[in-house]
């Protein structure tokens, strides 16, 4: 039972993120700077809402005290409000479809990111995947005539989250270490605001009340799958929490091919089709892995 509770909350968490875009491109005609800045400030008070509601101020305190934690939520703040700002001007641009390469690629990039900070020893399938990946990324540059850095910049600015979080994840809730993040970075987003207000270029309240309402639900938008995340990771093995990651980037890439007609050529969509091999040798090397670690009874 627990079990399954946690699948439905990945799947939900991960369906979430998948689909956001759809919401993302309502916000028009907000730039993307200007959605990342009300997206800190309303995700902070939902955060805020959060931690009073289930008894964590005295964590939230505690946490703000303690300058190593304080200064790795810093990082990672910085780390997460890139990713934002990427990921909704890949929507605002046209590019979705990189946006979801990048998400493809995020697994690999954290294997990579093993190696190069933590110095763990690859399986000879894992260098296999990294090799594969990075043709795959090759064959879409020379297609394109330019470097996917939306991709990258996604795939690397995630797993550099990732792997600072993990440093204070055991210790610090979810909704506690967004809280930190989001305070880090509500400065320079209210500061924003106020500076698109006076120069008379802010859209919350020109673009009309649905608007300025759908502004202040991407903080909610952004807590919820949060949340959900965190409850999956706690009932869910590594292993089957790391398949269903995967729905995330199809989801955008459907999104974005389907919905938004992003164009696909035929030298993409084999660019891709390496990447999905390449992930597909990565999540066989995991399982099998996971297969041969004994069980402890």
């Amino acid at each position: 039972m627990r079990s399954r509770t946690g699948l439905v909350l990945a799947v939900c968490a991960y369906a979430w993120w998948g689909g956001l875009p759809l919401y993302l491109t309502l916000l028009a005609p907000t730039g993307a700077a200007e959605v990342i800045a009300h997206r800190v400030v309303w995700s902070l008070v939902c955060c805020l809402a959060v931690v009073a509601a289930t008894g964590r101020g005295r964590e939230l305190g505690s946490v703000l005290t303690n300058r190593r934690t304080a200064g790795t939520l810093a990082i990672s703040a910085a780390l997460l409000t890139v990713n934002w700002l990427v990921f909704v001007y890949s929507i605002e641009s046209g590019q979705l479809v990189d946006g979801a390469l990048g998400y493809f690629i995020n697994p690999l990039v954290t294997v990579a990111l093993a190696v190069v900070f933590l110095h763990e020893r690859l399986r000879p399938a894992q260098w296999v995947a990294l090799g594969v990946a990075g043709s795959a990324v090759m064959v879409i540059s020379l297609a394109y005539g330019r470097f996917p850095w939306i991709a990258v910049v996604l795939s690397l600015s995630w797993g550099m989250y990732g792997y600072v979080e993990k440093g204070v994840g055991r210790t610090v809730s979810a909704v506690t270490a967004l809280s930190v993040e989001t305070l880090w970075a509500a400065p320079l987003a209210v500061g924003y605001v106020v500076w698109l207000t006076a120069d008379g270029r802010q859209t919350f309240v020109g673009a009309g009340p649905t608007h300025s309402w759908l502004l202040v639900g991407v903080g909610i938008a952004t807590v919820v799958p949060l949340l959900l995340f965190n409850g999956a990771a706690r009932r869910l093995p590594l292993s089957v929490l790391g398949l269903t990651q995967y729905l995330c980037p199809v989801m955008q890439f459907l999104v974005a091919v389907v919905v938004l007609r992003e164009p696909m050529a035929p030298a993409r969509w084999v660019g891709f089709a390496i990447v999905w091999v390449a992930l597909a040798i990565l999540t066989a090397d995991a399982l099998r892995a996971a297969r041969r670690v004994p069980r402890i009874t």
